[in-house]
């Protein structure tokens, strides 16, 4: 990426990155883009009267967000929001403001013990939290609620493109696997009316999760279905889906869980992983980024060429790759 300041002074600024977390995280906690839009613009001392923050410090925050396009500073000395402080609104359709919250916190810590993950290939979440994502996030249920909204604004825009750009009228039963609230095998059950569908999770996920499948009014056509995929899966499907599920885990658990899908699967059956595929070069992606993370939970962001592996071992050929997004695709594969 091409950067026309010296280069020490570049590298200085990315140092100190994790200022600018905590900063949009401290913005995020005190609730400042939405007061801004109640109230309109505000200086520090208005802002510290209804956040209970110190007044000189709170400007001293915002100056320094301004600096970087995050709200602006008029003449007068008080504080608007600009395109990107409106993505720390509560209900903007682009609201990144669950992501600053668990950032410049809960991924915050974890970040304590990256050198443990790259010098042991992982394990720097449980090295820092003492247990793995998913059980600290049930025996922390406020992390937990902060960080599925933070999933649900990341991957929310993906349910709509991935239904528009993948025929699923073909299949006659879809499984969602992992499906979690059950948005995207709703999605695919809204957009082909002759298809049914399954929504797989966890015994808690699934008892979570009933009331959306009743709500969107398709009972009589998705089944709700428990159990652990490293151990098995509902049987029968014609397509399973697996949506940001196996960057989570190490290739050997992915190969366990595709395996388990194969062995699931009906007869001409597709595997479809909706994930980013990692482009080789230098060239930037995001999710080079969230591979470091998920280096520290043992899971990893995958090249096409990674795909094809876990899918060999797994009894299953790659047979196309199709973009939804520009950073997410749909991994297809079959029986080899």
């Amino acid at each position: 990426m091409e950067n026309n300041l010296p280069p020490n002074i570049a590298i200085t600024q990315m140092i100190f990155g994790y200022v600018t977390t905590k900063a949009i995280h401290v913005a995020a906690k005190l609730n400042i883009a939405d007061l801004i839009t109640s109230h309109g613009p505000m200086d520090g001392s208005e802002l510290a009267r209804l956040t209970g923050a110190n007044a000189e410090a709170i400007f001293r925050l915002l100056r320094a967000l301004a600096s970087s396009g995050i709200f602006i500073e008029n003449e007068n000395g008080k504080f608007s929001l600009t395109p990107l402080a409106e993505c720390l609104k509560e209900d903007s359709p682009t609201s990144v403001k669950a992501m600053a919250l668990s950032a410049g916190s809960l991924f915050y810590k974890t970040y304590t013990e990256f050198l443990y993950a790259v010098q042991n290939g992982g394990g720097g979440w449980v090295k820092a939290l003492g247990s793995p994502p998913f059980e600290y996030l049930r025996d922390h249920p406020e992390e937990g609620k902060i960080f599925d909204r933070m999933m649900t604004d990341i991957h929310g825009g993906e349910t709509q493109p991935m239904v528009e750009n993948y025929d699923f009228s073909v299949f006659k039963t879809v499984i969602d696997i992992g499906g979690g609230n059950g948005d995207v095998i709703s999605a695919v059950l809204n957009k082909n009316p002759e298809t049914k569908g399954v929504l797989f999770d966890l015994p808690e996920v699934i008892q979570r999760s009933t009331e959306n499948i009743l709500a969107s009014g398709l009972k009589v056509r998705c089944k709700l279905a428990s159990g652990n995929f490293f151990e098995s899966v509902t049987s029968g499907g014609d397509a399973y889906i697996l949506r940001h599920i196996i960057h989570d885990w190490s290739d050997e658990d992915t190969v366990r869980i595709l395996t388990n899908c194969r062995k699931a699967m009906n007869p001409g059956g597709k595997i479809l992983v909706v994930e980013a595929v990692i482009p080789n070069g230098n060239d930037p992606h995001p999710f080079k980024w969230l591979d470091l993370t998920m280096l520290m939970i043992g899971g990893k962001e995958r090249t096409k060429e990674q795909f094809a592996q876990v899918f060999t071992k797994s009894g299953l050929e790659l047979t196309r790759i199709i973009p939804i997004t520009p950073a997410i695709c749909i991994v297809e594969g079959e029986v080899n």
